[in-house]
């Protein structure tokens, strides 16, 4: 589509309810999604997360969700009917369902469309009650909707469209045998979306499976959407993580910041210690209840607290506009989990700071994933004790200069009395300093005495920028021991996914990573001698990430052979390394 389109052309009339959502004009994703020419196609939508993905699927269907609500029956409760939408969404959490339903039903308000979303962790018997006011549109998890499918709540016989957002962490969180059950109640003709800010090759092979003849559709290019978005890294002990967060925010308190942690537990411990600090944070996670997770991302929403600390399952979905910064205290696990995470700043044209935690033996890791993610990062230390108090400093004297002269021509007289009283027995500077100080430790925390992981680790050729046009990997030397791991091409297995997996499984850096074999049906990884016994032992443990990824010795004797020529992840300058 050449010629830019304007809000009026919005389909179904609804360029008014964009105009007052506050939208000026379509994104790239939003222009591209109404092309006439992709009218009855599969579409696979790509754009970078905060490119308004939601409403270019809002916009996609409306026309055919505008004459559903037309003819519609009046909203009433039919028991004998189930719920016959003509398009259904899936989404991988319950935030990002919740976040889905919001955004349509403000878009579809104009239509009196009637959208509901169903999803785990909330009453079964409310949800079928919902579903008999037979919605246009339906919005839910995997599990929650298979339920109501085969209760005889839900049905599909008038779908028209069914789409799936956030495809790469449906498969990530192993839905892939839900979605097969949910379109074996759709019918075979439909129009089947998948919507996702990365395709990796496990989406690409679901969206071949399900799809008839697709479309790509690009708003956003990958990197491009992190134009608004300045990178940073600072090398950090892991030891000393949770103290550097605190330091961050210390010194840039007026930012609303999302925390990235890697577990459920670590989300509890970090904002507890955020909570010690002076620091008002909260945690979200998978185990608090429904009600718990709404309440607390509504807090964050609304600004009742500034930080929250979450896992990466728990934060999809999580559509704030204001986030000024996010802190990945953990390393991600690849580089789209890094592009999702970044991704949550930098919004709606606001600016946004991502600051990636990393020890200095990591380096290779962090380039790596910069490097897929297609973004360039600035090495910066950790806030000093002495930056934070002098910037707070700054601060406060600011707040009181501002204060002075905005208040009225006529100060107040009794505060005007008390100022002479005070005058007369002490001298300005000593009242202004006892008030700075006041003033100080009311609003600012304690911060903490933090090394810098890069002055202490072994090697000092720390450089000062990362990204895409970083050194390549040393490779490593000595002797290997060859192992086989039950993970193949055909499940998504690639080089890097596999490095990325052998050092969290195998707790080991990818220094001591050799040739990466990549077979069909399995994979072998050589790793160097010396960490042989560590690797195995943390290998043994069970991994609920990919229990199905099995490790042993490769038995050169085996009739099975590996089958696939080697790679060392260091040969490919767009491959993934860890430490």
């Amino acid at each position: 589509m050449s010629e830019l389109l304007s809000l009026e052309q919005a389909p179904a009339g609804l360029g008014a309810a964009l105009r007052n959502a506050g939208f000026e004009s379509f994104t790239a994703i939003q222009q591209a999604i109404l092309d006439p020419e992709l009218a009855g196609r599969d579409l696979r939508i790509s754009s970078q997360t905060g490119s308004g993905k939601t409403v270019a699927l809002g916009l996609l269907l409306a026309p055919s969700v505008a004459i559903a609500a037309a003819t519609a029956q009046p909203k009433k409760s039919r028991k004998s009917a189930p719920a016959a939408p003509i398009a259904l969404l899936i989404a991988p959490t319950r935030e990002l369902a919740g976040q889905l339903g919001r955004e349509l039903r403000w878009l579809y308000e104009p239509l009196g469309a009637r959208v509901l979303v169903v999803t785990g962790g909330t009453s079964v018997m409310q949800e079928r009650y919902q579903l008999s006011t037979l919605p246009q549109v339906v919005i839910g998890t995997p599990g929650r909707l298979l339920d109501h499918l085969k209760a005889g709540a839900l049905t599909l016989d008038q779908l028209r469209t069914i789409a799936l957002d956030e495809a790469d962490e449906m498969l990530d969180m192993n839905f892939e045998e839900e979605l097969d059950g949910i379109l074996g109640f759709a019918p075979e003709v439909r129009r089947t979306h998948m919507v996702s800010a990365t395709f990796p090759r496990a989406v690409v092979r679901l969206a071949d499976r399900l799809q008839q003849e697709p479309v790509s559709v690009q708003g956003t290019a990958l990197g491009k959407a992190n134009a608004d978005i300045e990178h940073l890294v600072m090398h950090v002990r892991q030891a000393d993580r949770f103290n550097a967060a605190i330091n961050v925010l210390l010194r840039y308190p007026e930012d609303k910041t999302l925390l990235f942690v890697r577990t459920r537990t670590e989300t509890v411990r970090l904002a507890d210690e955020l909570c010690a600090a002076g620091l008002a944070a909260r945690a979200l996670n998978g185990e608090m209840t429904q009600r718990e997770r709404t309440a607390t991302f509504s807090q964050f929403r609304n600004g009742t607290i500034r930080y929250l600390v979450a896992t990466d399952v728990a934060a999809r979905g999580l559509d704030v506009q204001d986030i000024g910064r996010v802190i990945q205290v953990d390393l991600p696990d690849n580089a789209d989990v890094f592009t999702h995470r970044s991704g949550r700043t930098g919004r709606a044209g606001r600016r946004g700071t991502n600051v990636l935690f990393a020890a200095a033996r990591a380096e290779f890791r962090v380039k790596s994933t910069l490097r897929a993610a297609g973004v360039d990062a600035r090495l910066v230390p950790i806030p000093t004790p002495e930056e934070i108090f002098a910037a707070a400093d700054e601060r406060t004297g600011e707040s009181f200069l501002r204060d002075l002269a905005n208040q009225a021509d006529e100060p107040d007289s009794r505060a005007k009395d008390l100022a002479e009283r005070l005058l007369a027995e002490h001298s300005p500077a000593e009242l202004v300093a006892c008030l700075l100080k006041r003033e100080t430790q009311r609003s600012q925390g304690t911060p903490k005495r933090v090394r810098d992981d890069a002055k202490t680790a072994r090697h000092e050729r720390s450089p000062r920028e990362f990204g895409p046009k970083g050194p390549s990997r040393r490779r490593p030397q000595g002797d290997f021991i060859t192992y086989q791991v039950s993970w193949g091409g055909q499940a998504g297995a690639d080089t890097r996914k596999l490095l990325a997996m052998i050092c969290r499984r195998g707790d080991v850096s990818s220094e001591v990573v050799g040739a990466i074999r990549v077979s069909p049906k399995s994979s072998t990884v050589d790793i160097s001698a010396s960490a042989a016994q560590r690797f195995e032992r943390a290998v043994a443990r069970p991994d609920k990430r990919n229990p199905r990824a099995q490790f042993r010795r490769w038995d050169p004797k085996a009739k099975t052979k590996p089958g696939a020529k080697a790679k060392r992840p260091g040969h490919r300058s767009n491959s993934a390394r860890c430490a």
